[in-house]
């Protein structure tokens, strides 16, 4: 065992059992992590640049990948119970202390740059019915944004359990209203609309079969961020075992909303119809089926799925950041917590920084869906060192019984890293750009933690890892500025 396997030392306040998480808090963390705004626009960015047998491979591709980061982190859960907070913890054990910070680090960003953009898209999706909030990002859009923020902050500060008992009854709320899509759609779907152009060919800007599979994959990726909740979590988990139950349990039942959600809609209106919907598209899909009404419900659903997914994404981007500050990862002060087991220190930077891009919005427009993008392609770097930690352990045999079969367990994690490879670069050189400027100023931080704890700063790897972020950072803050790579 090495030194990053030593269980970190976990908080008293958590250690009763009125602060644990049961298996049904857990997997609405999964689930409400997982589905936010991207389902409701699922319709016209699926059928934008594919047809329905493209669609129908995307989602199959997608179900490999995503599945296999599933089993990483339902493995992972039960071998390695003494690490916490999932991704971060997975990496450190795995690679070392600056990886295991970078994820960390990684995690952090993509969490509560997510957060501006469901802060904005809320009030954008009540403009429907308050013409004032325009886009998100009018000063009403922001001060209505910045009240939501705050009022989420405090509900935390109450307690991270009552908080997550809140997040479940918001899950089943948000849930139920695209159950009944589903339902309504599946009655009025027209086999004749589907197979109309099955392939796709016939339309001649969505390209070869491949090239309309690879756009639906952009796609799914970012409706699937938020799969690794529950381990997260870990450390509040009343038992470990409901941590592998919880993202399966999740993983499955998002599967089948996004899926059945995209192809039903190929069966309502044509490709072309399809794409020329304005998102929330879903609502343009009810709408055909049963009226002005079903525009009304989609809406209404949208902001009670994103206000879900903003609380779930709010707890998870203050603990991981606590975590790793409670081990010496990161700076000391964001282990801080309340009387009530909350991570207070982490919880307001989190949302200081939330708070301080929703005024960059009244600024810079459609700000909230580049971050969206920029949050997606940042998660991917834990993502990877969750599949490859999965990987070593079953190349080296650690934590393995004798005689226990490795095969599959390794190709599941070679299959899961592969996967993350694929999606960062698919992700483009802009958003790679734009995360390398986050991820570089990390550093000061890393440094900050090794001096505290009174440690060696880098190792001759991570130091050459270290001068290569820096470089990166600064080359893409420099081309971004000449206008060599676009900004964001």
């Amino acid at each position: 065992m090495t030194a990053a396997d030593v269980p970190s030392a976990s908080p008293t306040s958590v250690s009763t059992r009125e602060t644990k998480l049961r298996l049904g808090a857990l997997t609405a963390l999964v689930i409400g992590s997982m589905v936010g705004s991207g389902v409701f626009s699922l319709p016209q960015n699926m059928a934008a640049g594919a047809g329905p047998l493209a669609i129908m491979i995307g989602w199959a591709i997608t179900a490999v990948g995503m599945l296999a980061l599933v089993f990483v982190y339902q493995s992972l859960a039960t071998r390695k119970p003494a690490l916490d907070a999932g991704p971060y913890a997975y990496a450190k054990a795995g690679f070392g202390p600056f990886i295991g910070f970078n994820s960390a680090w990684g995690y952090w960003i993509s969490a509560w740059v997510g957060n501006v953009s469901y802060a904005v898209v809320v009030f954008s999706a009540l403009s429907y019915f308050f013409p004032a909030f325009g886009d998100g990002n009018t000063w009403q859009a922001v001060l209505g944004a910045s009240v939501l923020l705050w009022v989420i902050h405090f509900l935390i500060m109450a307690g991270v359990r009552q908080a997550a008992i809140v997040n479940m009854i918001v899950t089943v709320a948000k849930i139920a209203p695209i159950v009944l899509f589903i339902g309504i759609v599946a009655v009025a779907f027209k086999v004749d609309v589907f197979n109309a152009d099955f392939t796709g060919l016939g339309n001649a800007d969505l390209g070869s079969i491949m090239n309309q599979v690879r756009s639906t994959m952009l796609v799914t990726l970012w409706v699937f961020i938020g799969i690794e909740g529950a381990s997260v979590f870990s450390a509040r988990a009343e038992r470990r075992k409901d941590i592998a139950t919880a993202t399966v349990l999740g993983f499955l039942t998002c599967l089948a909303l996004y899926a059945l959600v995209s192809l039903l809609s190929v069966g309502i209106l044509s490709q072309p119809e399809l794409a020329a919907l304005k998102n929330p598209s879903m609502a343009g899909v009810l709408e055909a089926v049963v009226g002005p009404w079903g525009a009304v419900l989609i809406n209404l659903a949208l902001v009670v799925s994103v206000i879900g997914a903003f609380l779930s994404w709010t707890l998870l981007a203050a603990e991981v950041p606590h975590v790793a500050g409670r081990d010496g990862t990161m700076p000391r002060f964001f282990g801080h917590e309340n009387e009530r087991g909350v991570p207070s220190t982490s919880l307001l930077i989190t949302n200081l920084l939330v708070q301080g891009f929703l005024v960059i919005t009244l600024f810079a427009q459609s700000t909230y869906q580049a971050l969206f993008y920029i949050a997606s392609a940042a998660i991917l770097v834990p993502y990877i060192f969750s599949g490859a930690y999965a990987a070593k352990l079953a190349i080296t045999g650690e934590s393995y019984g004798a005689g226990e079969s490795r095969n599959g367990p390794m190709l599941i994690g070679l299959l899961a890293t592969v996967y993350g490879l694929w999606l960062v670069y698919a992700a483009g050189l802009s958003y790679l750009f734009m995360c390398a400027i986050l991820y570089a100023p990390g550093i000061v931080f890393f440094v900050w933690a090794r001096r505290e704890n009174g440690e060696r700063v880098f190792h001759p790897v991570e130091a050459v890892l270290a001068a290569a972020l820096v470089a990166v950072g600064l080359y893409a803050a420099y081309a971004m500025w000449t206008g060599a790579v676009s900004a964001l």
